[in-house]
């Protein structure tokens, strides 16, 4: 087969190839046209979800961010005036309580983001400073879930420690195990059994030695193995 034969049989393919896709077109117009509005509708969804995901991000992040200024307030010192235009706060107690409503309006309202995740995490210390001990234990345990694990770590202590303060130590030593299992840069492992072996000082004074001893050996030069040299000599 010459190269000019060749050629036209390409030229030919090529038209009934096109001609057929053309008459496709024609023969389903409709689907086509549908097919076309649907990839036109499912782009603009998604740009228009991530504008509104950004936009709700934004927000949480500059919410959270005023809370967090008003929970790092300095306290004001006895006989200090009071700066024009800056809030005062004297005790703890009336920085978390003005802090308290921003932390939970984000931990409530963008669950769905880490952010709120974070305020759950400060909510529940809020609550703590108030003495609401039922809604601290409510954002804590919300706060645990976060996939930051530092921020899910620091929240399992503060919930293990609500637990010891409302008389209920099974589920704090349960926490702190879990702690003890799963460290994080925020807790690492000998920060969680250092508060398990203090919580055993007076139930079981043998295992809270032994823990002592575990942090002392496995953790030399630590501030946590420090402690608990400390109290294998008898400190407080």
């Amino acid at each position: 087969m010459d190269t000019q034969t060749r050629h036209a049989l390409k030229q030919d393919g090529f038209a009934e190839a096109t001609a057929s896709s053309i008459g496709w077109i024609e023969t389903n117009r409709s689907t086509v046209i549908r097919l076309a509005i649907l990839v036109v509708v499912v782009a603009a969804l998604a740009i228009a979800g991530a504008v509104i995901y950004n936009s709700r991000s934004d927000k949480a992040d500059n919410l959270f961010g005023e809370a967090m200024d008003v929970y790092n307030t300095a306290l004001q010192a006895p006989g200090q005036p009071a700066l024009p235009n800056t809030p005062v706060y004297k005790t703890a107690a009336d920085r978390s309580k003005a802090a308290n409503p921003l932390f939970v309006q984000v931990a409530d309202n963008y669950s769905f983001f880490e952010t709120g995740k974070n305020a759950a995490y400060f909510a529940g210390l809020t609550y703590i400073d108030l003495n609401q001990t039922a809604s601290a234990e409510k954002e804590l345990q919300k706060a645990s879930d976060a996939h930051d694990s530092d921020i899910a770590s620091l929240s399992k202590m503060a919930l293990a420690g609500l637990y010891r303060q409302t008389g209920r130590e099974s589920q704090a030593i349960d926490v702190y195990n879990d702690v003890i299992k799963h460290p994080t840069t925020a807790v690492p492992e000998s920060a969680a059994k250092l508060e398990l072996a203090s919580l055993y000082e007076t139930s079981n004074p043998a295992l809270a030695k032994k823990l002592y001893a575990e942090i002392k050996d496995k953790d030399k030069g630590s501030a946590a193995a420090q402690i608990a040299t400390q109290k294998l000599a008898g400190g407080k």
